[in-house]
C-alpha cells in the first residue's frame, strides 16, 4: 500500500470469484450491415452467458475511500459482464478456530481499509465475490434467450447428478453382490 498527498492510500486486494450461476457478456456476432453493403456489426445488442471457471481470483488496485459496490462494477468491467451488479455481493471470508465466517459487505464498506486493519494474512481477512442471496429470484430480469440457456443448463447439471447417482448405485449393488457370492450359506 502507499500513502497519497491527501492522507488516502492506494493498494491491492484480491477477489476469489465464487459464482454458481453464468454470467452475460456481449457476444460479438458479426452479421450483413445494410449500411456498408458488406459485413460488418449492427446496432442489435447480443448477450451470450457462460460459467467463469471455478477458483477465478482478480486483483484490483483501488484506493481506501472505495466502496464495496465500487470493487463489484470494477470486477464485472474487467470480465466484461453486462449482468446487474445489484445481482453480485461481496462478502468478506475469515478463518477462527478451524471455522469459515462469510459477512456480506454493506454498499458502503470499504475493502481496503478493512484489509489493512486486517493485517496481510487471508486467512484473518480474503474478499469473495458471490451472486447476491436476496431469497426469491426475479425471472423477469433475464432475457428469453438467457432464460432458455438457463434451463439448458439445469437440465444437464440433472442428467449428471442422475448419471453419478446411478453408478454410485451400480457399485453398491456390485459390492452386495460379490459379497453374497463369497459367503457360504449358515
Amino acid at each position: 500500500m502507499s500513502l497519497n498527498k491527501d492522507g488516502s492510500y492506494t493498494g491491492f486486494i484480491k477477489v476469489q470469484l465464487k459464482l454458481v450461476r453464468p454470467v452475460s457478456v456481449p457476444a460479438t456476432k458479426r452479421v450483413p450491415s445494410l449500411q456498408r453493403g458488406g459485413w460488418g456489426r449492427t446496432g442489435v445488442k447480443r448477450r451470450t452467458s457462460f460459467y467463469l471457471p471455478k477458483g477465478t481470483v482478480k486483483h484490483l488496485h483501488i484506493l481506501s475511500h472505495t466502496r464495496a459496490s465500487e470493487v463489484i462494477d470494477a470486477l464485472l468491467r474487467k470480465f466484461t459482464v453486462v449482468d446487474n451488479p445489484r445481482k453480485f455481493a461481496l462478502f468478506e471470508r475469515s478463518e477462527k478456530d478451524e471455522q469459515v465466517y462469510l459477512r456480506k459487505l454493506a454498499d458502503e464498506e470499504q475493502p481496503l481499509r478493512l484489509r489493512l486493519l486486517a493485517g496481510p494474512s487471508e486467512k484473518v481477512l480474503s474478499f469473495i465475490l458471490k451472486e447476491n442471496e436476496t431469497g426469491e429470484v426475479n425471472w423477469d430480469a433475464f432475457t428469453l434467450p438467457e432464460l432458455h440457456n438457463f434451463l439448458r443448463i439445469l437440465q444437464r447439471e440433472e442428467e449428471e447428478h442422475v448419471r453419478r447417482l446411478r453408478h454410485r448405485y451400480a457399485r453398491c449393488r456390485q459390492k452386495m453382490q460379490e459379497a453374497l457370492a463369497t459367503r457360504t450359506p449358515g
